[in-house]
């Protein structure tokens, strides 16, 4: 694959011209963010930043990722029903991080004072990369699942277009043909609009529920037109909302005390939340750690072995930091080999992740006090690198060995005990340059990407 696209990589006049046909491309296509500079203004606008050409991506574990995902749907609707499951495996995460603490709180009240909600809506993105392993081959290792604000389905719905134009463009008509399609923005709107149907109020909307400052608007605009494209929910202040969709609310900042207030009623309400905090919960690396002990998926999916070994054959090492002599085996090998594995806290949105000698660092601080129960240990995933052009606005056109990371739109709709929804309906693959460790495409490391099966 790297070989198909070296007569591309080794001339710098065509890398120049063809990476401006990309960008004419992507900016028509409206794979577009807001600007730095303006970021609540639609005014002016650039492309989002987009690899020159796809990158290769194994084909049979790109299909063992899209089989695996409806599994994962399944498991983590079944976890979100196990209260007694969550407070255990996060009771010692609770003691040292509040944010957890206050979500478990709401978490408690609500299932004491009994659910008002009776329709449940996941939108969950569950992220892959391709480890290396020493006998050349590759095996699809998870680095975590989203259970809430799971971004870009839909500016990927508008990438697959402006690779497609760029091979044209080259004369390899045979490899464009061979671009995916890819539409999960389509996924994710017919699954609130499902839960908008149950909800069975048809004066009742689906509420967004955003980032004070967005630059990624069109990504949510474009899950917003295809609701438009159905007979579905009206969009206007003082009406009954049917669905919160949330966009935000996966980090401490994204609340003070009037927020942790509106959060409370809305958990309280009947509205149909994506997601709602049991399921948020359910989306921290301390659960994700747990559900890696033996017997642990057997608890949820009994009735499912083949769908157990498929999740489970996508797990990398992962180590509790508990209080105890487990815990202090991994400080241990943590410690010993820092360049093995990742720190992980319990948080979203890409850019917390801790590698190398900050590990040791962290941990010399922490390693003898409850803090280090904030965080899981995991194995490092080691991908091969690969050529690629990064295309950044006011960027220079220049190579640069890439790594990548695939994710899995996952949609479902319970309704009481019924699942009556569950799908996956589309991918994500950003792709980034070797030099930067951790951070996504909205904290400006990777770049959105398509994945050319090899």
């Amino acid at each position: 694959m790297a070989a198909l696209w070296e007569d591309v990589f080794s001339n710098e006049e065509l890398l120049e011209e063809i990476s401006t046909v990309a960008v004419d491309k992507a900016l028509l296509m409206g794979v577009i963010m807001r600007t730095k500079e303006n970021p609540n203004s639609s005014d002016v606008v650039s492309f989002a930043p987009i690899t020159l050409l796809p990158s290769p991506v194994p084909r049979t574990l790109f299909e063992q990722a899209q089989s695996v995902q409806e599994d994962f749907n399944l498991l983590v609707d079944r976890i979100s029903q196990n209260p007694s499951f969550l407070e255990q495996v996060l009771s010692s995460t609770m003691k040292v991080d509040d944010f957890i603490k206050r979500l478990f709180q709401i978490y408690r009240l609500v299932v004491a004072e009994g659910l008002a909600q009776s329709v449940f809506l996941g939108i969950n993105r569950s992220d892959y990369m391709f480890d290396g392993r020493e006998d050349g081959t590759t095996a699809l290792k998870q680095i975590e699942i989203n259970t809430i604000a799971a971004s870009f389905g839909g500016l990927t719905s508008r990438t697959p277009a402006v690779h497609q134009h760029v091979l044209k463009m080259l004369g390899l008509t045979n490899e464009a043909r061979n671009i995916l399609p890819n539409n999960p923005s389509c996924g994710i709107a017919r699954g609130i609009a499902k839960a908008w149907e149950l909800y069975a109020s048809e004066k009742a909307v689906v509420m967004f529920l955003v980032e004070t400052t967005q630059r990624n608007i069109f990504d949510h605009r474009y899950v917003e037109n295809e609701l438009w494209n159905r007979p579905a929910p009206r969009f206007r202040d003082g009406h009954e909302v049917a669905v919160v969709y949330f966009r935000t609310g996966y980090v401490p900042q994204d609340y003070d005390e009037q927020d942790w207030e509106a959060r409370l009623l809305m958990e309280r309400s009947k509205a149909v939340k994506c997601p709602d905090v049991a399921t948020q919960l359910v989306g921290t690396k301390k659960v994700q750690q747990e559900l890696s002990r033996p017997r642990t998926l057997e608890k949820f999916l009994p009735d499912e072995p083949e769908a157990v070994a498929r999740i489970r054959q996508t797990f990398t090492g992962l180590y509790t930091l508990d209080m105890g002599t487990e815990g202090d085996k991994t400080v241990e090998i943590a410690l010993a080999n820092p360049e093995q594995f990742v720190l992980k806290p319990q948080r979203e949105g890409g850019g917390n992740n801790i590698y190398g000698e900050e590990i040791k660092q962290v941990l010399e601080k922490v390693k003898h006090g409850l803090e280090r129960t904030s965080y899981i240990l995991m194995d490092k995933i080691k991908p091969q690198p690969v050529k690629n052009c990064l295309l950044r606005a006011a960027g220079q056109t220049r190579l640069s060995q890439c790594i990548s990371e695939l994710g899995v739109f996952g949609v479902y709709v319970r309704h009481g005990d019924e699942m009556v929804l569950n799908e996956r309906v589309g991918h994500l693959l950003r792709t980034k340059a070797i030099e930067h460790e951790d951070g996504g495409v909205a904290a400006g490391v990777a770049v959105l990407d398509n994945p050319y099966l090899v």
